[in-house]
C-alpha cells in the first residue's frame, strides 16, 4: 500500500503541472488582463487604481499624449505616457517572456509561495487563510448534512421498494435536485429572516457583532444560529444522487445470492442488512464522496455566499477571475486541484480499509 501511495502523489506532480499550463495558456489569450484593468480605471479618474504605483499616475498623466507601441497594445492607454504602462507591466511581471513567467510561477508554487494580489495590497495566502473558515463551514456542514440524511434515506428507500414511501420521497427528491440553491436561499430569507413572515434567523454573516464577548456555549450557538439558512440551502438540492446511489446499492446486494443465503438461516433482516449488506453497498457510495466533498467545498457556495454575504473562497475567486487578478486566481486553482488529488487518494484507502479484498498493489494506478 505504501508503494501504491507514493506512485499516486508522485503522479500528482504531472497533473498539477498540466493544469497550470493548460489554465496559463488560456490566460494568455484571454482579453483583458490586470494593466488593461488599470488604465481603464485611469480613464475613468479613479485615483485608487495608481495609488500602489507610487508618483506613477501622476507622471503618467503629465507626459500623455507620447506615442508608443506599448500603448498600442492596451485599449485605454492611448494618450499616457509609455514609461508609465512599461512600469505597470514590470509591477504585473509582463515585462518577461510568457515561458519565464510560467517557470517562475511553477518553482514558486512549488514550495507555496504565491506572492501578493495585485489589486489587494496583501499575500495570497493570507487571503486564502481569511476566506477559508468560511468555506470549510459551508463544505462540511453541506457533506455531514447530505451523507447524514441521504444515506438512511437511501436504505429505507432500498427496503420498501415500488411502495408509496418509495414513490413520494423520490418525487420530493428530484423536485429538491431540480430546484437551484440559490432560490431556496431566497425563499428561507423570505420565510425566516425577516422577508415577509418570520425573523427567525440572521440574514448576514456568520457570527454576530458581540461575538467576541461571549461565553463558550453562546459563540457555538451564535455560529449555528447563523449557519443554519445557507447550510440548508445548500444541501436541500444535494440528497438527490447520494440517496439514489445508495438506493441502488443496497438493492443490487440484496438480490445477491449471499443475502438469501443469510435469510434462509435465519438472521434477522436489520443483522442481513447492516451486518452484511452495508459494507458491500456502501464502497460505492464512498467512491462519489471526494466529488461531492469537493463540489460543496468549492464550487457549490458562490451565490450562497453572496446571498447571505459570507466571505468565502468561492466569492475571493469570483471577484479575483473578474478583476484578472492573477495570483489569487492561480493559487486558488493550484490549492483546489491539490486538494481534488489528494482527496481522491484518501476515497481509495478508505475502499481498502472498509473492504480488505480490494488491494491497489496488484494493479497499475
Amino acid at each position: 500500500m505504501l508503494a501504491y501511495i507514493a506512485r499516486r502523489i508522485l503522479l500528482m506532480i504531472p497533473t498539477l503541472f498540466g493544469i497550470l499550463a493548460l489554465s496559463f495558456v488560456i490566460v494568455q489569450f484571454a482579453p483583458g488582463g490586470p494593466v488593461e484593468r488599470v488604465l481603464a480605471q485611469i480613464q475613468g479618474q479613479d485615483s485608487g487604481a495608481t495609488s500602489r504605483f507610487g508618483g506613477a499616475g501622476d507622471a503618467a498623466m503629465a507626459r500623455a499624449g507620447a506615442a508608443s507601441d506599448l500603448s498600442s497594445r492596451y485599449r485605454g492607454a492611448q494618450g499616457l505616457d509609455p514609461k508609465f504602462i512599461a512600469e505597470l507591466e514590470k509591477q504585473f511581471g509582463f515585462d518577461k517572456p510568457p515561458l519565464e513567467r510560467f517557470w517562475l510561477m511553477i518553482r514558486r508554487y512549488a514550495v507555496f509561495d504565491f506572492g501578493n494580489s495585485y489589486f489587494r495590497d496583501a499575500p495570497v495566502l493570507s487571503l486564502i487563510r481569511e476566506k477559508l473558515p468560511v468555506s470549510i463551514s459551508l463544505g462540511l456542514w453541506m457533506t455531514f448534512l447530505s451523507y447524514a440524511i441521504s444515506i438512511p434515506l437511501g436504505i429505507a428507500k432500498a427496503k420498501h421498494e415500488g411502495e408509496a414511501f418509495d414513490i413520494w420521497t423520490s418525487a420530493v427528491i428530484i423536485i429538491g435536485y431540480a430546484i437551484p440553491s440559490f432560490l431556496f436561499a431566497i425563499l428561507l430569507i423570505v420565510l425566516f429572516a425577516g422577508g415577509s413572515f418570520w425573523q427567525v434567523f440572521p440574514l448576514r454573516g456568520l457570527t454576530s457583532d458581540d461575538f467576541a464577548t461571549l461565553s463558550w456555549f453562546g459563540k457555538v450557538k451564535d455560529y449555528l444560529w447563523h449557519i443554519v439558512l445557507p447550510v440548508t440551502a445548500l444541501a436541500l438540492g444535494s440528497f438527490a444522487t447520494t440517496t439514489f446511489l445508495t438506493k441502488n446499492a443496497f438493492i443490487d446486494e440484496i438480490r445477491k445470492q449471499y443475502v438469501i443465503t443469510a435469510r434462509m438461516k435465519g438472521l434477522s433482516e436489520r443483522r442481513v442488512l447492516y451486518g452484511h449488506v452495508f459494507r458491500n453497498a456502501m464502497l460505492i457510495v464512498i467512491a462519489g464522496f471526494p466529488g461531492a466533498f469537493i463540489s460543496a467545498f468549492f464550487t457549490g457556495a458562490l451565490l450562497i455566499e453572496t446571498i447571505f454575504s459570507l466571505d468565502g473562497l468561492g466569492l475571493l475567486s469570483f471577484e479575483s477571475t473578474i478583476n484578472r487578478d492573477y495570483p489569487v486566481v492561480f493559487a486558488n486553482l493550484y490549492i483546489f486541484a491539490l486538494l481534488g488529488l489528494l482527496v481522491n487518494l484518501l476515497s481509495d484507502l478508505m475502499y481498502a480499509w472498509i473492504d480488505p479484498r480490494i488491494d491497489f498493489e496488484t494493479r497499475d494506478v
